[in-house]
């Protein structure tokens, strides 16, 4: 048997069959992201218990080395941004980056930033120099930078004052503890009882 006579018996066998009229194409839903999903996600960016994997080797939105950076999540009061801004707080403990590969740097971000939560250290001092000769410029700085915008319980940053490193370094608010938050509770409730 041909192609063509084939061809022909199929188009023999087809002949009383109707093609399907649509005008409609079913679009496949995306997954649907949950608030529990959401929740999870959060719980897993904290510094409490999280997996240093989750902040990315791979990307950090560039930055130049002279760049100021500045990071503010929504709920913190802009006066006490702007303290944090100035060099107003004390500040309780101090992270050097030089000479640390990205992993490292990544890893000791992660455990210092935890043992500050677990010391009820507020106000840090983070220095990742200003990248002028690395390859790319600023890459510490940039991937810092990023980090410290997906931990959850970092409140904000800016580049710190030049007597303190300037554009080389961030000031960054931790989020209070659950222990000094139920403090307050108990403070503030027994003033207004």
């Amino acid at each position: 048997m041909s192609k063509n006579d084939e061809l022909d018996l199929f188009r023999e066998m087809m002949a009383d069959v109707a093609p399907i009229k649509q005008d409609k194409v079913e679009v496949a839903h995306k997954h649907q992201v949950t608030e529990a999903h959401l929740a999870r996600r959060l719980a897993a960016q904290t510094l409490s218990d999280s997996d240093p994997e989750y902040l990315s080797l791979d990307y950090a939105k560039m930055v130049k080395p002279d760049d100021m950076l500045a990071f503010k999540r929504d709920g913190v009061q802009e006066g006490v941004f702007r303290k944090l801004r100035l060099g107003k707080y004390d500040i309780n403990a101090r992270l050097d980056l030089h000479r640390k590969t990205l992993k490292e740097a990544r890893d000791e971000v992660l455990n210092f930033l935890r043992q500050c939560q677990r010391m009820d250290i507020r106000t840090v001092m983070i220095v990742h120099g200003k990248g002028e000769k690395s390859n790319p410029p600023a890459l510490m700085k940039s991937y810092v930078a990023t980090w410290l915008e997906q931990i959850s319980d970092v409140m904000c940053f800016h580049s710190a004052l030049r007597q303190h490193g300037g554009n080389g370094a961030l000031y960054v608010m931790l989020k209070k503890s659950a222990e000094r938050k139920q403090e307050n509770r108990e403070r503030h409730s027994k003033r207004q009882s």
